[in-house]
């Protein structure tokens, strides 16, 4: 009789399988409820799973009603309307099988919740993205280890018991130590008979006293012993980890107001969310500039209000002189820029040609990010104009989008890294 048993880990109640074919069957619902959920939550829950909200007609199913037709005969006790022989004129409601929405104003039906895992969630998320340039062949000194199978050990922790190759073993030491036993009884046996034929008492004896000796060491042959014990042995291997770099550098002069900030920082985490899903290792660089470029932490990077000036060229040449510094090797360079546009003179030319002759031959991609006013004023910006140049020559390298308000942000960001896009 076979047994099959169900090692999957899944929750009680659920199914990995299901699960999988429901998001594949209705995956644009699913994917336009993560979307609704983007822009309603915050950058802190980004990354965390949820429920999410199917209008139930999507995903309701094919069903057969059947109709009251038919003679029907029935008893209405206490009757004071009808006599033997009236008709009872048929209900109003229609064949059978309605979705009980009749009578009552509105939608009377629930939306389908489905609850999503982080990695459900980030995967519907990121589902059509990717980096455009992905090269995970910058591997850093950092090693990363991953345990793999290397045989078996006479030694270890329970848990690490490998029962089959145990009970191999303690078998084939039971049957090299009984075999010989067994030889030697069966002679023992056959010495018996000849001696019971020939009358020899004293032999009988004697033979069958050696005949409880050899039981006796059969059955002190143990089932299991210490020697048969073998474990599952695991090692560590050595992997080198691919690693990025993101550098973040924003304009912080006066011009850019607390809300261009949030959209900036908006766009900073969808991509810091982005590459910690294709590198093993994720650092970032927060640059801040006005007239002068310094870099800072995070808080103080998307808080500490700065007045001032605006040229860029002080935030391209430190982010330069920290990547020279720091990530010269064994690192895959990635820079994204948010500012207004508004440069002094001459340096967004400047800018410009800092950027095509010294950041763009060694990043992988570099992003550039104009936030607008949301009223609707998108007039090229002098940093705009000479950053567009660098669009054709760059070989997808370089790309820049403007943005305005919040629900712009993931549109952008998608825009940017679709994976028609990639190179």
């Amino acid at each position: 009789m076979t047994h099959l048993i169900d090692r999957r880990l899944n929750d009680r109640g659920k199914s990995a399988v299901n699960r999988e074919r429901f998001l594949r069957r209705y995956k644009k619902h699913v994917q336009s409820a993560v979307k609704k959920m983007i822009g309603e939550r915050k950058l802190s829950d980004l990354e965390q799973g949820g429920e999410v909200r199917v209008p139930r007609k999507d995903v309701a199913q094919p069903s057969f009603g059947f109709g009251r037709g038919g003679d029907r005969e029935r008893v209405f006790p206490g009757n004071r309307e009808y006599s033997t022989g009236d008709r009872i004129p048929r209900d109003d409601g229609g064949a059978g099988g309605g979705n009980g929405t009749q009578g009552g104003e509105g939608d009377a039906q629930d939306d389908f919740v489905f609850s999503l895992s982080r990695e459900e969630f980030m995967q519907i998320f990121f589902d059509d993205l990717a980096l455009p340039r992905l090269a995970r062949t910058e591997l850093g000194q950092v090693q990363g280890t991953r345990t793999i199978r290397a045989g078996f050990t006479r030694t270890g922790a329970a848990a690490n018991l490998a029962v089959v190759r145990t009970m191999r073993q303690a078998l084939a030491r039971r049957i090299a130590l009984g075999g010989a036993l067994a030889d030697e009884r069966a002679a023992l046996e056959r010495a018996l008979a000849a001696a019971a034929a020939a009358g020899d008492a004293h032999a009988v004896a004697a033979i069958e006293e050696a005949l409880q000796r050899v039981d006796r060491r059969r059955r002190g042959i143990a089932y299991l012993a210490d020697p048969d014990l073998r474990f599952r042995h695991r090692v560590p291997r050595p992997e080198p980890v691919a690693r990025a770099v993101m550098f973040c550098l924003m304009d912080v002069s006066a011009s850019m107001d607390e809300e261009k900030k949030d959209l900036a920082k908006r766009f900073f985490s969808l991509l810091y969310l982005f590459l910690t899903r294709k590198y093993g290792e994720v650092d970032l660089v927060f640059i801040r500039h006005t007239d002068d470029a310094e870099e800072v932490d995070e808080d103080t990077f998307f808080h500490d209000p700065r007045s001032g000036g605006t040229v860029v060229y002080s935030a391209l040449a430190l982010a330069d002189e920290i990547r020279a510094a720091r990530y010269a090797s064994g690192w895959n360079v990635y820079a994204a820029q948010a500012s207004d546009g508004d440069a002094f003179g001459a340096d967004p030319a400047r800018s410009a040609r800092f950027l095509r002759e010294r950041l763009l031959p060694v990043v992988r991609y570099y992003t550039y990010l104009e936030l607008c006013a949301a009223d609707g004023d998108v007039r090229p910006s002098s940093l705009w104009a000479e950053y567009e140049r660098l669009v054709d020559t760059e070989n997808g390298r370089f790309a820049m989008r403007r943005a305005g308000s919040r629900e712009e942000i993931y549109p952008v960001f998608r825009e940017l890294f679709r994976k028609e896009a990639s190179a």
